[in-house]
């Protein structure tokens, strides 16, 4: 197993992981219990390890192996997932953004709260914020 792992660039956890999963093919192994590893193999732990790095969950990997052993072209579903991690991370960068203004804001009306008198519930910066006034 190490050289496997070695060889695809994962670790020994991630293959336990990814076998235990069911996302491996049922493979030989010794007399000792040991998993023999192909080529086959080690290019389905590279295929694993990228589609983990574009950001696939390993269900998603999952989804897309058994599209392609039952032996449909599973490319129209991967075309699918990476729209809705774009459109995910789309969303994420929307909400940052919008925590990144809101954040600008209550920095700029820090000092002013901070010299204003009156009583706070706990903090003036946050109380003054113009997020917090709607």
């Amino acid at each position: 197993m190490g050289q496997a792992a070695e060889q695809a660039g994962v670790t020994r956890k991630a293959i336990r992981t990814w076998e235990n999963k069911g996302l491996l093919p049922p493979a030989e192994r010794t007399e000792a219990g040991y998993r023999l590893f192909t080529a086959d193999d080690i290019a389905m732990l590279r295929f694993i390890r990228q589609a983990k790095t574009l950001g696939l969950t390993l269900a998603e990997i999952g989804d897309i192996l058994d599209l392609q052993r039952c032996g449909a072209q599973p490319c129209g579903r991967v075309t699918q997932l990476l729209d809705t991690h774009l459109a995910q991370i789309d969303r994420t960068l929307t909400e940052l953004g919008q925590l990144r203004t809101a954040l600008l804001a209550a920095r700029r009306t820090a000092e002013t709260a901070r010299r204003s008198g009156g009583d706070a519930v706990v903090c003036r910066i946050i109380e003054a914020s113009p997020e917090t006034q709607r």
